[in-house]
């Protein structure tokens, strides 16, 4: 476990019914397989059955999940927060934060994009987590075990969007006994983002995100995956294009210029999928990009491309996101 996971399994204990349980979860060298085990001895007859309706369906859980398979990094993102393992997960993209999860005691589910559906009916997991990356697998995971789809529009974020997380959090609560737990966690995260506001809100400074692929820039702007930053964070955008797309629109230097952004927040996705080192401003450096005001200021801000890129809706993913958007305004 994570250190952060740690100080969470101090407040889990507190809400924990049986002491087996919390030893397993304490114990690093236990396996996951032995914690699940440990969950199955909560008594079913005080499960109270929980109705979740989401975008491709409505989900009756009708016992305590003890076998989880989470398809999504933000799902894993989200059982760490409340202490609950994971008995299956995609390992093809794992962000550093999520690292512990790189274990055999843990089934690889094969690709976040493309799951192994084989290996998910080998699992027999209670419950599945999924988000729209697997959407055209809900109906066959539906009949294996109950599924949960997380809500969030990669293509286009919007006002909503920390909502979502926020209410999907709540729910995976319920799911698991975890209330008090999860609302904590919601309450800390609507902290950081009214902070950030704080920070953002009087400040002029106009701010254009960009993905960098392989040496070209594509534009994310207020309809895009990071719309939310925009939206709901107080960001002002240097561009008020609508142009939608998960992976942006390409863009020239000269398009950059022409909006003259005081902040560029680069997402190297490059460095995601051929683990490469992240860029930094000597790798992306341009007659047109030193005349940005940007670049004059020093706010070229090379974010963490996991948590923007891999996950980007889980809580330990939008705390770095926030901190990485902070950084165009609060120098260290």
């Amino acid at each position: 476990m994570t250190s952060k996971s740690k100080s969470g399994t101090k407040v889990m204990a507190i809400l924990l019914f049986s002491s087996a349980f919390l030893l397993a979860c304490d114990n690093k060298s236990e396996p996951v397989q032995q914690t699940i085990l440990a969950m199955s001895d909560t008594s079913e007859s005080s499960f109270t059955p929980v109705e979740i309706t989401h975008k491709l369906g409505t989900t009756v859980i009708t016992k305590r999940p003890v076998r989880v398979a989470a398809l999504d990094m933000n799902e894993v993102d989200y059982l760490e927060q409340l202490g609950i393992p994971v008995a299956g997960m995609p390992k093809d993209f794992i962000p550093h934060f999520l690292n512990d999860y790189n274990n055999s005691d843990i089934v690889d589910l094969g690709a976040i994009v493309q799951p192994n559906m084989e290996r998910i009916y080998a699992l027999k997991p209670d419950l599945v987590l999924m988000s729209s990356i697997q959407a055209n697998h809900y109906q066959a995971l539906s009949n294996l075990a109950p599924t949960i789809h997380l809500d969030i529009d990669y293509q286009d974020s919007n006002s909503d969007y920390f909502d979502i997380v926020k209410h999907h959090l709540l729910v995976l609560g319920k799911v698991f006994d975890k209330q008090t737990l999860a609302k904590h966690k919601v309450d800390e995260l609507e902290s950081k983002i009214q902070a950030a506001r704080m920070v953002i809100q009087d400040r002029p400074e106009k701010a254009l995100v960009v993905l960098h692929n392989n040496g070209a820039f594509r534009f994310l702007g207020i309809r895009s995956r990071y719309g939310f930053i925009y939206s709901v964070l107080g960001v002002k955008p240097a561009s008020l294009s609508e142009q939608m797309g998960l992976h942006g629109q390409p863009v020239s230097s000269e398009f950059i210029l022409e909006n003259n952004p005081d902040i560029i927040y680069v997402v190297d996705r490059t460095a995601v999928m051929e683990r490469s080192p992240v860029l930094d401003k000597q790798s992306i450096d341009n007659p047109l990009l030193r005349e940005t005001n940007a670049w004059k200021m020093g706010n070229i801000i090379f974010v963490d491309p996991e948590a923007w890129y891999i996950t980007g809706a889980g809580i330990t993913s939008l705390n770095i996101i926030i901190d990485d958007v902070l950084k165009g305004y609060v120098k260290e």
